[in-house]
């Protein structure tokens, strides 16, 4: 019975899972021809907005590729990485710089435990 039962729910998850690529391969390809509609030049014009988009595509959907035609998956690639390095740039330019301050009483304590163990050790400081 309970492998009836897992073999039904496999079945059910793959119909669903089947359905859920097609609505995202339609997307990606309608996506595609807005682009290709919106460019009336020889080479498409793709904005930020459109490399955003791919660039989450490929790593939302697993077969990203098989749709793409106006770019080269590599290409989207390049854009994802490109958005990743220019993201962690920003973080470092507007987050804090440098170590971490550490407090005074920290520094006092640190102060003393030194100067005790030079003691024992019988080095002048």
């Amino acid at each position: 019975m309970l492998s009836v039962m897992s073999l039904f729910l496999s079945t059910m998850f793959s119909v669903f899972g089947s359905h859920v690529d097609l609505k995202v391969e339609i997307l990606a390809l309608r996506h595609q021809i807005g682009v290709l509609r919106c460019s009336a030049k020889k080479r498409p014009k793709l904005t930020i907005a459109d490399l955003v988009f791919w660039a989450w595509l490929s790593r939302a959907w697993a077969d990203w590729r098989s749709t793409l035609v106006i770019v080269k998956p590599e290409t989207v690639i390049a854009w994802h990485r490109k958005g990743f390095r220019l993201f962690w740039t920003w973080k470092v330019r507007h987050g804090t710089t440098g170590r971490p301050t550490v407090s005074q009483e920290v520094r006092d304590l640190i102060r003393t435990l030194m100067v005790k163990i030079f003691m024992r050790l019988g080095c002048s400081i």
